[in-house]
């Protein structure tokens, strides 16, 4: 095998029989070293050989157990190599926070972050990749949020959904809207351009269910075909005047500056399994999201309405 070959993090995920969400938290950690080359990350074989030897190296000289004096906690190396790792998908910048409250609470977990979308996200969760889940897909059906998409996805397993938060998602336009856009049908004003989310967020599946409902087929909008993959980007691509709209949450659109219009007040959700090792997890999670210290910081961000976080939306038995 030649050093200079490098994969794509697919083909890592089937050489290694392991999920793609797994090998994202292995470049994120820093176990496996990559770089990107456009939208695509890349790991160089002779880093992949690397990354095997050490696992196995680990594997075969396990550390020497520590014993302990009663009445004593083992040193915080030992306790780090015993927590349990917790992968905590989702964009938002409140799960990050989640993450570091549960860091600090309990050192039987070590909070990992994944930054994919919604869908993705669950399927992650199915497969077995995620232990908490963000999502908010829309169901233009009922104008509701989550329950149908989760219920879809995680068939099967038995799981409880809990609302985080709520926030406006609506249209990035170029300052003082100077194309007059207000509603779905504007998008197929002449000469509008627009700019998509990636396929799995929950930002691109608001998009196809509004068009759907008004009729609009993308393939006839100008722009649809480029994606993004954080509100961020949507919005600095209509700031730069790269795109006349885009479609996502109203905090983004105050860090680079451009003009929002809100369409929907979106249901932000955390989805976690119900298996008998994640009752404490579960418990944890719930006292975080009610408690004083998590929706303090949380609401001083702004832009989030906190009305309903941490109450239990929807539960399978």
């Amino acid at each position: 095998m030649s050093t200079d070959n490098s994969y794509t993090t697919e083909e890592i995920a089937n050489l290694l029989r392991i999920s793609k969400l797994t090998v994202y938290d292995l470049i994120k950690k820093g176990e496996l070293p990559a770089y990107r080359v456009g939208r695509q990350m890349r790991v160089d074989a002779s880093d992949l050989e690397a990354y095997k030897a050490r696992s196995k190296g680990e594997f075969r000289q396990p550390p020497a157990a520590v014993e302990t004096p009663p009445g004593q906690h083992p040193p915080l190396a030992a306790q780090a190599a015993t927590a349990r790792d917790i992968i905590i998908s989702g964009q938002d910048v409140s799960l990050d926070m989640l993450a570091s409250h549960l860091r600090s609470r309990d050192n039987a977990y070590r909070p990992l972050r994944s930054y994919v979308g919604s869908m993705n996200s669950l399927i992650a969760m199915y497969m077995g990749g995620a232990d908490i889940v963000s999502t908010h897909l829309y169901d233009g059906d009922t104008g509701e949020y989550n329950i149908r998409h989760v219920r879809s996805i995680l068939s099967g397993h038995r799981y409880l959904i809990v609302n985080l938060l709520s926030r406006w998602a609506g249209f990035y336009v170029q300052a003082g809207n100077p194309h007059g856009i207000r509603d779905w049908t504007d998008l197929q004003k002449p000469g509008i351009r627009m700019v998509n989310r990636e396929k799995g967020s929950g930002a691109r599946t608001l998009i196809e269910e509004m068009l759907r409902n008004n009729g609009i087929r993308g393939c006839d909008l100008a722009g649809y075909e480029r994606e993004e993959a954080s509100h961020l980007a949507v919005a600095g691509a209509v700031a730069r005047k790269e795109a006349d709209v885009g479609i996502g949450i109203e905090k983004a659109a105050s860090m680079v500056q451009v003009d929002f219009i809100p369409l929907v007040k979106e249901r932000y959700d955390l989805v976690l399994l119900k298996k008998e090792e994640n009752k404490q997890l579960i418990a944890q999670v719930l006292d975080i999201l009610r408690s004083e210290s998590y929706q303090k910081e949380l609401g001083a961000i702004g832009g989030y309405d906190l009305t309903d976080t941490g109450q239990i939306l929807y539960e399978t038995w």
